[in-house]
Protein backbone atom coordinates (compact mmCIF):
# COMPACT_ATOMS: atom_id res chain seq x y z
CA UNK A 1 0.00 0.00 0.00
CA UNK A 2 1.15 3.46 -0.48
CA UNK A 3 1.31 6.64 0.83
CA UNK A 4 -2.55 8.64 -0.67
CA UNK A 5 -5.36 10.80 0.80
CA UNK A 6 -6.77 9.38 4.04
CA UNK A 7 -3.77 6.87 4.76
CA UNK A 8 -2.46 6.40 8.20
CA UNK A 9 1.24 7.28 7.57
CA UNK A 10 3.88 5.84 10.61
CA UNK A 11 7.38 7.14 10.20
CA UNK A 12 10.51 8.06 11.15
CA UNK A 13 12.97 11.08 10.50
CA UNK A 14 15.95 13.34 11.41
CA UNK A 15 14.96 16.77 10.48
CA UNK A 16 17.99 19.04 9.98
CA UNK A 17 18.49 22.69 9.19
CA UNK A 18 19.48 23.78 6.13
CA UNK A 19 21.08 20.67 4.34
CA UNK A 20 21.92 16.80 5.62
CA UNK A 21 24.79 17.92 7.55
CA UNK A 22 23.16 20.69 9.04
CA UNK A 23 22.01 20.47 13.28
CA UNK A 24 19.50 18.38 14.18
CA UNK A 25 16.48 20.19 14.93
CA UNK A 26 14.28 17.53 15.79
CA UNK A 27 14.30 13.29 15.68
CA UNK A 28 11.57 10.11 16.08
CA UNK A 29 12.54 6.42 15.70
CA UNK A 30 10.80 3.34 15.37
CA UNK A 31 9.81 2.92 18.56
CA UNK A 32 8.41 6.36 19.12
CA UNK A 33 7.53 7.19 15.66
CA UNK A 34 5.62 9.88 13.68
CA UNK A 35 1.77 8.94 12.70
CA UNK A 36 -0.78 11.34 10.77
CA UNK A 37 -3.26 10.84 8.32
CA UNK A 38 -2.10 12.17 5.11
CA UNK A 39 -3.99 13.96 2.91
CA UNK A 40 -6.26 16.20 5.59
CA UNK A 41 -3.82 18.98 6.76
CA UNK A 42 -2.07 18.01 9.49
CA UNK A 43 1.55 18.37 8.14
CA UNK A 44 3.17 21.19 6.36
CA UNK A 45 2.07 20.54 1.99
CA UNK A 46 5.60 20.46 0.98
CA UNK A 47 6.19 17.53 3.41
CA UNK A 48 3.38 15.43 1.77
CA UNK A 49 3.91 16.00 -1.26
CA UNK A 50 7.48 14.07 -1.22
CA UNK A 51 5.96 11.32 0.69
CA UNK A 52 3.08 10.81 -1.90
CA UNK A 53 3.29 7.49 -3.39
CA UNK A 54 5.75 6.11 -1.05
CA UNK A 55 5.36 2.51 0.50
CA UNK A 56 5.98 1.00 3.50
CA UNK A 57 10.20 0.38 4.10
CA UNK A 58 11.18 2.87 1.81
CA UNK A 59 13.64 5.21 3.00
CA UNK A 60 13.01 8.97 2.05
CA UNK A 61 15.34 12.21 1.83
CA UNK A 62 13.45 16.20 1.07
CA UNK A 63 14.91 19.56 1.32
CA UNK A 64 12.19 22.00 1.74
CA UNK A 65 12.92 25.63 0.77
CA UNK A 66 11.07 27.92 3.23
CA UNK A 67 8.20 28.60 0.87
CA UNK A 68 7.19 24.98 0.81
CA UNK A 69 7.66 24.88 4.73
CA UNK A 70 6.87 27.55 7.52
CA UNK A 71 7.40 30.33 4.73
CA UNK A 72 10.08 33.12 4.69
CA UNK A 73 10.56 35.45 8.25
CA UNK A 74 8.02 38.01 7.99
CA UNK A 75 9.08 40.99 9.08
CA UNK A 76 5.76 42.39 10.63
CA UNK A 77 5.67 39.77 13.10
CA UNK A 78 8.71 40.86 15.13
CA UNK A 79 6.97 44.00 17.36
CA UNK A 80 8.00 45.78 20.08
CA UNK A 81 5.59 45.29 23.33
CA UNK A 82 5.07 47.17 26.40
CA UNK A 83 6.83 45.27 29.52
CA UNK A 84 3.48 46.16 31.43
CA UNK A 85 1.64 44.18 29.14
CA UNK A 86 3.57 41.35 31.32
CA UNK A 87 3.44 42.39 34.76
CA UNK A 88 1.46 40.66 37.72
CA UNK A 89 0.42 42.64 40.40
CA UNK A 90 2.86 45.67 39.10
CA UNK A 91 5.70 42.96 38.76
CA UNK A 92 7.67 41.80 36.42
CA UNK A 93 8.96 38.35 36.17
CA UNK A 94 12.93 38.89 34.66
CA UNK A 95 13.78 35.13 35.29
CA UNK A 96 10.68 34.13 33.06
CA UNK A 97 10.86 36.97 30.07
CA UNK A 98 14.26 36.11 28.97
CA UNK A 99 15.36 35.93 25.06
CA UNK A 100 14.70 32.45 23.74
CA UNK A 101 11.78 32.30 25.65
CA UNK A 102 8.35 31.19 24.35
CA UNK A 103 5.66 33.03 25.73
CA UNK A 104 1.74 31.75 24.56
CA UNK A 105 -0.08 34.89 23.90
CA UNK A 106 -3.87 36.12 22.75
CA UNK A 107 -4.69 38.56 19.79
CA UNK A 108 -7.70 41.04 20.93
CA UNK A 109 -10.39 39.06 19.27
CA UNK A 110 -8.94 35.67 20.99
CA UNK A 111 -6.63 33.78 18.62
CA UNK A 112 -4.20 32.30 19.97
CA UNK A 113 -0.07 32.73 18.89
CA UNK A 114 3.14 31.79 20.55
CA UNK A 115 5.96 34.56 20.61
CA UNK A 116 9.87 34.23 21.12
CA UNK A 117 11.21 36.83 23.21
CA UNK A 118 14.51 38.20 21.23
CA UNK A 119 15.08 41.09 23.54
CA UNK A 120 14.48 43.04 27.00
CA UNK A 121 14.62 46.27 27.33
CA UNK A 122 14.10 49.24 29.97
CA UNK A 123 10.36 49.71 29.12
CA UNK A 124 10.06 47.49 25.70
CA UNK A 125 10.22 43.47 25.19
CA UNK A 126 10.86 42.37 21.53
CA UNK A 127 8.83 39.51 20.10
CA UNK A 128 8.73 37.33 17.67
CA UNK A 129 5.82 35.50 16.08
CA UNK A 130 7.25 33.74 13.36
CA UNK A 131 7.60 30.18 13.01
CA UNK A 132 10.50 29.40 14.81
CA UNK A 133 11.54 27.31 11.52
CA UNK A 134 10.30 30.27 9.55
CA UNK A 135 12.79 31.32 6.89
CA UNK A 136 14.57 27.83 7.12
CA UNK A 137 15.36 25.52 4.40
CA UNK A 138 14.77 21.87 5.76
CA UNK A 139 15.93 18.35 5.50
CA UNK A 140 14.37 15.64 6.26
CA UNK A 141 15.64 11.95 5.63
CA UNK A 142 13.35 8.80 7.07
CA UNK A 143 12.11 6.11 6.60
CA UNK A 144 8.23 5.13 6.19
CA UNK A 145 7.51 2.27 8.79
CA UNK A 146 3.65 1.87 8.26
CA UNK A 147 0.70 3.06 5.58
CA UNK A 148 -2.81 1.67 6.12
CA UNK A 149 -6.17 2.46 6.02
CA UNK A 150 -7.25 5.18 8.42
CA UNK A 151 -10.29 4.18 10.91
CA UNK A 152 -13.51 6.38 10.97
CA UNK A 153 -11.81 7.47 14.37
CA UNK A 154 -8.47 8.72 12.95
CA UNK A 155 -10.65 10.79 10.56
CA UNK A 156 -13.14 12.41 12.83
CA UNK A 157 -10.93 15.87 13.03
CA UNK A 158 -10.84 16.00 9.18
CA UNK A 159 -14.92 15.93 9.16
CA UNK A 160 -15.28 17.93 12.49
CA UNK A 161 -16.10 14.57 14.35
CA UNK A 162 -19.16 14.07 12.52
CA UNK A 163 -20.74 10.80 10.67
CA UNK A 164 -21.00 11.72 6.90
CA UNK A 165 -22.89 8.91 6.53
CA UNK A 166 -25.32 10.22 7.86
CA UNK A 167 -26.43 13.15 5.84
CA UNK A 168 -26.50 15.75 8.85
CA UNK A 169 -26.67 19.32 6.95
CA UNK A 170 -24.47 20.60 9.67
CA UNK A 171 -21.62 17.85 8.86
CA UNK A 172 -18.67 19.32 6.61
CA UNK A 173 -17.75 16.24 4.79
Amino acid sequence: MSISKNKMVTLSYTLRANDKDGDVIEQTTADKPLQFVYGIGQMIPGFEANLEGKSQGEAYEMLLKPEDAYGEVNEDAIVELDKSIFMADGIFDEERFVPGAHIPMQTADGQRLNGIIESVGDEKLKMNFNHPLAGMNLHFTGEVIEVRDATDEELAPATGGCDCDSKDPDCNC
